[in-house]
């Protein structure tokens, strides 16, 4: 199970952009955070095209498909549908990793009781600003 931002755990820490112009904003190598929507397209494709690594943040098992499809390396879901969107992924064998927002260090056992890929602290998201 992959832990982002638990404080035992040294991790990456995700860069949440909202302009493609942020990326330049954050550390190299390093993987940005993006809301999925039709507005951020354009993000998500410039990340894909150049080989930047990217997490989209989903709200539908539709948006969890186009997720995979436009390669994202984690796709991240609110921690109450984490289970859902692993089922669909283990179906589906996304290369993806399923995490699951959470702020509490006591909801890591259940996540892992229903199999999910890993979990994202939200304070390891930082945000960027254009």
């Amino acid at each position: 199970m992959i832990l982002i931002g638990h404080r035992f755990i040294d991790s990456e820490e995700l860069y949440h952009i909202d302009a493609i112009q942020a990326i330049s904003k954050t550390p190299p190598k390093s993987t940005v955070y993006i809301f999925f929507n039709e507005e951020n397209l354009d993000i998500i494709k410039h990340c894909a095209k150049n080989g930047i690594r990217f997490a989209l943040h989903v709200n539908s098992v539709t948006e969890l498909i186009y997720a995979e499809n436009l390669e994202a390396a984690y796709i991240t879901v609110d921690a109450q549908y984490a289970k859902n969107a692993q089922q669909i992924a283990n179906e589906y064998l996304f290369d993806a990793k399923i995490l699951a927002l959470i702020t509490d260090e006591g909801q890591i056992e259940e996540l892992a009781y229903q199999g999910i890929d890993g979990a994202l602290f939200t304070h390891a998201i930082i945000k960027i600003t254009s």
